[in-house]
């Protein structure tokens, strides 16, 4: 089995958030569905990035790695470009 974690991005609340689970699909689904509590108030959440790992102590460790550094950092330094467009009806102005 594997593990997946993953960045996920609310251009509502233009927030990030970081987690892990072994069925990404289901729970991307949970999140968009407002079922998560830390995530409810941020639908849509749509994927950043994703990496697939072979134990959940791996996934773990990682997902604990990427908010200690901050997940907009630990993506920048990992490569990732972070493009999002924010509309005008979701910007804070």
């Amino acid at each position: 089995m594997t593990f997946t974690v993953y960045v996920l991005f609310s251009k509502s609340t233009r927030k990030f958030y970081c987690g892990q689970t072994d069925n990404f699909n289901l729970r991307l689904s949970r999140h968009n569905a407002g079922i998560v509590k830390s995530t409810k108030n941020g639908s849509p959440w749509i994927k950043i990035w994703a990496l697939n790992v072979a134990t959940r102590t791996e996934a773990l460790a990682l997902e604990r790695k990427i908010k200690k550094r901050g997940i907009s950092r630990y993506l920048i330094d990992a490569g990732v470009e972070i493009r999002i467009e924010v509309s005008r009806e979701t910007r804070e102005d």
